[in-house]
């Protein structure tokens, strides 16, 4: 690319924001950044009041990739404010995956010479953290504790990144001029121009997608990713008990899915969420810009922030997990429930790649989600999360090497685009142990209230 070129990115959240900055940093002078919203945008993964940051993957590369992010996050002074230290604690119930997943895990800690600390009971984690009223994960609980970990407020880090964006000149196109409904091409399959809901044109030389979920309603996906919405959950506390549970760590539970975090001193909430199989939503006729071979895609047009709104059994599952580790407020009125879409793939891989239809495409997504998948194609998890969030402080820069093709050989051949998968069913089906019930589609009364 010339550093004049036009750059249109789609997408204003962690991939979009962290490309367009580093771009520009590089000297490229002329970048817009499309979507429905100036960023952070109310429904977007990469938005709300909280993201965990932690490196905890079985896999060597994310590992890396994810400490040395969370280094920055923790010791970069701009994230002061916005980026706070807590301990993680990971734990399930006994099962030969399981045992496998702490296996995997705390080696490819142990190779990185990271601390944790194994927990081998419910007591003993209580032990060490008071404040867990509950009965933890039973029978067969097994865990650690991970030394080193936090959250960030996501909303507060997507904003600094708009303006630092904007502060490099790069412009920003919103509201129904920036949603993007189509792609207007040549002969050849080379893009000109994207095309939006006000029925205006937006030109450009290269084109960069970065919407999440929404991906899969813009371009052919060939089974490489499937768009799902997870659950999260927010309730209220008082001021007596934002002290009593300031001390709260971080609990995932990978059996079930359902994870917390500490109380969030700006709006007095007790935040939490699944990371399971979560639900899908086939596209319909009012979805205009839905591609016919992706089997699910969120609203294009949704309200000025998420709905209220959760499906019955989510909230059971929420309820659930409080009652884990809080009983004494798990029977209280939720103050919110929403639900957030992830962008999964088969692999767990990112994808940072030119898109296989299009010459001047590339695409950046595939932030939820780790799998393993086997010779059966039946598809495994292998960690809790892997919300590319987490990777803010330095995701445009592997962006930026993945668009100028200069990816070290063994991440440019995890985050290739993979088109063979089309002719796989079964790519995201899954044995139901990424937490809690297998996947599935909202009924008519769900979408609607959605």
């Amino acid at each position: 690319m010339e550093k004049n070129s036009k750059i249109v990115i789609v997408g204003a959240g962690v991939f979009g924001l962290s490309t367009a900055y580093q771009l520009a940093t590089e000297g490229y002078t002329n970048i817009v950044v499309l979507d429905r919203h100036m960023p952070p945008v109310p429904d977007g993964s990469s938005s709300d009041i909280s993201r965990v940051i932690r490196f905890d993957y079985g896999d060597y590369d994310y590992l890396s990739l994810a400490y040395d992010a969370y280094l920055k996050w923790r010791d970069t002074p701009k994230y002061k404010g916005i980026f706070y230290p807590a301990p993680y604690i990971l734990v399930g119930k006994t099962s030969p995956y399981g045992q496998d997943w702490i296996a995997k895990t705390t080696s490819a800690l142990n190779k990185k010479k990271l601390p944790w600390t194994k927990l081998k009971d419910a007591a003993s984690a209580k032990e060490k953290f008071p404040v867990l009223s509950g009965e933890l994960a039973k029978p067969g609980f097994f865990g650690y504790h991970n030394h080193q970990a936090g959250w960030a407020d996501a909303a507060k880090a997507i904003s600094q990144l708009r303006d630092d964006c904007l502060e490099l000149g790069i412009s920003f196109i919103c509201g129904r001029q920036g949603t993007v409904n189509g792609f207007e091409t040549d002969s050849n399959k080379t893009i000109k121009a994207v095309s939006t809901l006000h029925g205006s044109q937006v030109e450009g030389d290269h084109f960069i997608l970065s919407t999440g979920a929404w991906c899969t309603g813009l371009v052919p996906m060939y089974n490489s990713a499937l768009s799902t919405g997870q659950v999260i959950g927010y309730l209220r506390l008082t001021p007596e008990e934002m002290k009593k549970y300031q001390n709260l760590p971080i609990y995932a539970n990978f059996s079930t899915g359902w994870f917390n975090f500490p109380p969030h001193e700006d709006t007095n909430m007790l935040k939490m969420a699944i990371h399971g199989w979560g639900y899908t939503r086939t596209p319909s006729q009012e979805d205009r810009t839905a591609i016919k071979s992706n089997p699910s895609a969120p609203p294009l047009i949704p309200p000025r922030e998420r709905r209220n709104f959760v499906p019955a059994d989510a909230e059971t599952r929420l309820r659930d997990g409080l009652r884990e580790i809080l009983p004494e407020v798990a029977d209280r009125p939720f103050e919110r429930l929403a639900m957030c879409w992830y962008t999964d793939t088969p692999s767990g891989d990112f994808i940072m790649d030119y898109h296989p239809d299009y010459s001047n495409l590339f695409l950046g997504g595939g932030g939820s989600g780790q799998y393993v998948t086997f010779s059966t194609y039946r598809v495994y998890p292998l960690t809790a999360s892997h919300s590319a969030f987490k990777f803010l402080p330095l995701l445009g820069s592997y962006m930026s090497l993945a668009i100028k093709k200069n990816l070290p050989p063994h991440l440019a051949q995890k985050w290739r685009f993979r088109k063979d998968y089309a002719a796989q069913n079964d790519t995201f089906l899954g044995d139901g142990s990424r937490g809690g019930p297998i996947r599935r589609e909202l009924n008519t009364e769900e979408r609607a209230k959605l």
